[in-house]
């Protein structure tokens, strides 16, 4: 079929001699007067359609609309993938290049402007601080160390327990010595491709040196350095191995004049591969505990001096209530109390406000929202003074603080004892009556009400979780010795106890004399409820009436109750006068 020209057609158009055209997008078959058939190439056609309607041409096939953005996607869309695949390319090969500058992406540098901490805002840790101030000064003053041939320790573990201070130990280290500080992860060196780690520690220590002298800081350095699989050969594990040979090698690698210390923490010790705790890389491993009670005051001094105090607060009072706490824990109480005073509109901190942070750390938020119906609130005031009243009359046994019915937490009720010291060992009567004031409520139960219930289902976990340990683990028995069956896994993050392999017959002794040592400590609890019977009935009244009682407020109790008991026996056949529910006016001088 011949061809012809856009400007033949237009041409023929004009003569009108087109008698029929058949239109398939831009191609146009067109039929002439004179029985001839050829093809034209028309760029526009609708602006022909009106021409030819009114010359009457008969009209097949119709024109694509979308024909000059499809020619137009027709050409760009090859020249889009190109770039695309292109561009792919670049950020593949910055992502390469990118895995080395790991240090400028991954570690946290710290710059000079900012909120600096030193040894000023880190206390109760007085021995620490004296054996890292030598690390500062070798820091600050290297040839006063290197011209007697010293050489700078290359690690420095911190060990202990979540809260204790370990990262911001570290972080007073680099305020105090004035040099570049990088703080990194352990979990960031480990990725899912092998051999990246490995890279990345290559990378940090580059940098580190480069800036030295120096401190580089790992967090949590268990995730990375923890103990090699013999024979694994999984990807994790793999890659793991890597970068713990790698950073093994960057701490032995160091030069005699690189200043460069590396600092990490951890509350898993146990887990960490032996290479990395040999001397000549962590040289020094420090333990960071909990505080005892001078150390937790020195940490309220630091914290409280961000708060205004009232008059009434008094700081080695509260360290004295807080046995145990950790420094997160301290930091934790006096932005709990700042908060309860602006709740509460105060213009001061006093100390109510701490009294209420305290119970909040430690037994949970008030429920007031939860509805108990008299006869179980009845059970639980009863409980409680069983907890209570052994808890005062046992030998060695911590002092009763509160005893409450209102619900906190997950418990009902609770009787909050504190020791007037720090304890770091425990005698065998202490524990005897310790498991006494546990199994308190249960005996209470029975001897009050004549019926068992749920509430002491924690209370025998606990008693059985000590007389176990006093049997296995402590020697405190007469049957199996003293010898220890069992080992704790659990480094700083509380008792995973493990029991080591031992026979049947052996397990069946110890079975005995945990039941035995329950069993005494019950009959125990019966028989000294049953001589305090008023002092129980009148302490239970008590809290059904008010909720909450402390110390002071326990003592009013039990002294009329000693007074009734009195009278009675001076009254030959009298019957006690009533019960001993505490007046509202005492209530109130004790600042209830």
């Amino acid at each position: 079929m011949p061809e012809i020209s856009y400007n033949d057609f237009l041409e023929q158009l004009d003569n009108k001699e087109i008698t029929e055209v058949h239109i398939r997008g831009h191609l146009v078959t067109l039929h002439d007067s004179f029985d001839r058939t050829a093809v034209a190439y028309v760029p526009d056609v609708e602006s022909v359609l009106p021409r030819l309607l009114q010359q009457g041409v008969r009209i097949t096939g119709r024109p694509d609309r979308a024909s000059p953005l499809w020619n137009l996607l027709y050409i760009t869309l090859p020249v889009l993938f190109i770039l695309l695949a292109w561009y792919s390319m670049l950020k593949k090969q910055a992502e390469e290049d990118k895995e080395g500058e790991f240090a400028k992406d991954k570690v946290v540098k710290l710059k000079k402007g900012g909120q600096t901490v030193t040894f000023r805002d880190v206390a109760g840790i007085p021995e620490v601080k004296e054996d890292l101030l030598e690390i500062i000064d070798f820091l600050q003053k290297p040839k006063k160390y290197s011209r007697l041939g010293a050489i700078t320790p290359k690690g420095i573990l911190f060990q202990g327990p979540p809260g204790t201070g370990k990262t911001l130990l570290a972080r007073a280290i680099a305020g105090e010595a004035g040099v570049p500080f990088y703080s990194i992860s352990g979990s960031d060196f480990v990725e899912m491709f092998v051999g990246v780690g490995a890279s990345r520690v290559r990378e940090l220590f580059a940098e580190a040196k480069k800036n030295a002298p120096c401190i580089v800081f790992i967090d949590e350095i268990d995730a990375v350095g923890g103990h090699r699989a013999a024979g694994g050969n999984t990807a994790g594990q793999d890659e793991r191995g890597q970068t713990l040979n790698a950073l093994l090698v960057e701490m032995d690698g160091f030069a005699s004049d690189e200043t460069v210390i590396v600092l990490a923490a951890t509350n898993r010790p146990d887990i960490l591969d032996p290479a990395l705790l040999r001397p000549g890389r962590f040289d020094r491993q420090i333990n960071i505990l909990p505080p005892d009670i001078k150390g937790r005051l020195e940490i309220l001094k630091v914290y409280a001096r961000r708060v205004p105090l009232a008059d009434d607060v008094d700081l080695e009072a509260i360290a004295r209530s807080t046995p145990g706490f950790t420094g997160a824990e301290l930091a934790s109480l006096v932005n709990e109390a700042a908060i309860h005073a602006g709740r509460e509109g105060k213009k001061q901190v006093d100390d109510v406000d701490f009294e209420f942070a305290k119970d909040r750390i430690m037994m949970g938020v008030e429920r007031k929202s939860m509805v108990i119906n008299p006869e179980d609130k009845k059970i639980i005031a009863y409980h409680e003074a069983g907890h209570a009243i052994l808890a005062k009359m046992l030998p060695e046994s911590d002092p009763v603080h509160k005893i409450s019915i209102i619900p906190r937490g997950r418990a009902l009720g609770h009787t909050q004892q504190l020791p007037m010291d720090d304890r770091h060992a425990y005698t065998k009567v202490y524990l005897y009556s310790k498991i006494t004031t546990l199994l308190g409520g249960r005996a209470a139960e029975d001897l009050e009400l004549g019926q068992q219930t749920t509430f002491a289902e924690d209370d025998f976990e606990q008693a059985v979780r000590i007389a176990t340990q006093m049997v296995c683990r402590w020697g405190m028995n007469t049957t199996l010795g003293h010898v220890s069956y069992t080992r704790n896994d659990g480094g700083f993050l509380g008792e995973q106890t493990q029991f080591n392999t031992f026979s049947d017959e052996t397990a069946r002794d110890i079975d005995r004399e945990v039941k035995k040592i329950i069993e005494k400590a019950y009959a125990r609890a019966l028989n000294m409820l049953k001589k305090e019977r008023e002092f129980l009935v009148n302490l239970a009244e008590a809290l059904l009436v008010n909720e909450t009682l402390d110390n002071e407020e326990m003592d009013i109790v039990y002294r009329c109750s000693l007074s009734k008991r009195r009278e009675e026996l001076e009254m030959a056949g009298g019957s006690s006068s009533g019960l001993c529910v505490l007046p509202e006016s005492d209530r109130q001088e004790n600042g209830a």
